[in-house]
């Protein structure tokens, strides 16, 4: 029998926790709790699991916190879900190693999507293939090779690039300053028109609509998340 992910629930608000416990399972999953950060961090040492749903504002420490010292140790990955909305929470959560962040109040639906691509995601980088393949398009890192549906699309260098890290990273939200980061290195991380430029670029030639794209999604003053058509 295929062992059922298990997910860390961090939260102060014990209706939260009630309803993870009450809703996780029904869709296939084991749900460990944790009021508090300190909790949280012991729980993660003794068992890592498989995503960890982590509350930003707690009383005793907060999720960045929280979020900074489970980094020092585990990969684990990380939903943050929070009522703060301001775009600087959701970029200082994500740039300490948060991978996703869900603003209260929020659908369970909404929430079972994102955990089920990141969880996805995981799964498809332990087989450390050369080629990602995320719904209809595949990345060939080796070849570099992409392919929509199967037809080829040709990309220069930088352009295959940006995307190759964005369907690497399919379902998350990827950062301005990561994807900057990691295709142009440390001296380009403040150059966000490189990105409007290239994303464009990509658009153009992935999208069957590029005004409105439905694998590249921009997420407002953060960064990008590459959305599978599946």
């Amino acid at each position: 029998m295929m062992k059922k992910p298990v997910i860390l629930v961090v939260d102060d608000e014990m209706q939260i926790l009630r309803v993870m416990r009450a809703s996780l399972p029904a869709r296939g999953y084991e749900v460990r709790t944790a009021p508090g950060g300190e909790e949280a961090i012991d729980e993660v040492r003794k068992e890592e699991p498989d995503l960890i749903i982590l509350d930003l504002v707690m009383p005793k420490m907060s999720g960045l916190e929280v979020c900074r010292r489970v980094r020092e140790f585990s990969n684990a990955p990380i939903i943050v879900l929070s009522a703060k909305e301001a775009e600087a929470d959701k970029v200082a959560a994500l740039e300490l190693g948060a991978d996703d962040y869900v603003t209260k109040p929020f659908g369970l639906d909404e929430l079972l999507a994102r955990m089920h691509a990141i969880l996805r995601r995981v799964q498809a980088s332990t087989n450390h293939a050369s080629v990602f393949t995320v719904g209809d398009v595949a990345v060939d890192a080796d070849a570099r090779r992409v392919t929509i549906a199967g037809r080829e699309v040709k990309l220069t260098p930088k352009e295959f690039e940006v995307l190759k890290h964005l369907v690497s990273n399919a379902g998350k939200v990827v950062t301005h300053r990561s994807l900057l980061l990691a295709v142009w290195g440390v001296e380009a991380t403040d150059q966000t028109d490189y990105l409007r430029v290239f994303i464009n670029q990509l658009r153009r030639k992935i999208e069957p609509d590029p005004p409105h794209p439905r694998y590249i999604i921009t997420e407002p003053w953060v960064g990008y998340r590459f959305v599978p058509n599946e």
